[in-house]
């Protein structure tokens, strides 16, 4: 057994553990906002890891290159999903609100509204 591939074999427990980690995170957690960050940052992570484990196992340049592809679509769309997921959970009034330290949007949106502004 090479040291590649015990690299390799690492790279897939850690990003099982951080997929099983997102899941629990996803089942325990108690409101929308939290539950969307347990999703994205594990998931985001695990899936580095696996590419990682995919480039070291098949070092070439098409594997190398399509790895980049995958990786930068994801951490492009990945952010934007969870804000507009955040954001239509906020507005159909999801969101626990005694969990929230500070509401910066409530307070945004409350300025917004006020007669006389556009």
């Amino acid at each position: 057994m090479s040291a590649a591939e015990i690299a390799v074999g690492l790279l897939i427990v850690v990003s099982g553990f951080l997929s099983m980690a997102a899941g629990i995170g996803i089942v325990r957690f108690p409101d929308v906002l939290t539950r969307l960050h347990a999703a994205t940052k594990p998931q985001v992570l695990g899936l580095a890891a696996v590419l990682v484990a995919i480039v070291v196992q098949v070092p070439t340049w098409g594997v190398v290159t399509t790895v980049v592809l995958i990786m930068t679509f994801q951490l492009l769309t990945q952010p934007m999903t969870a804000h507009m997921l955040g954001r239509a959970a906020y507005r159909s009034d999801h969101v626990r609100r005694d969990l929230l330290i500070e509401d910066e949007l409530d307070r945004d949106i409350a300025a917004h509204d006020q007669p006389g502004r556009g």
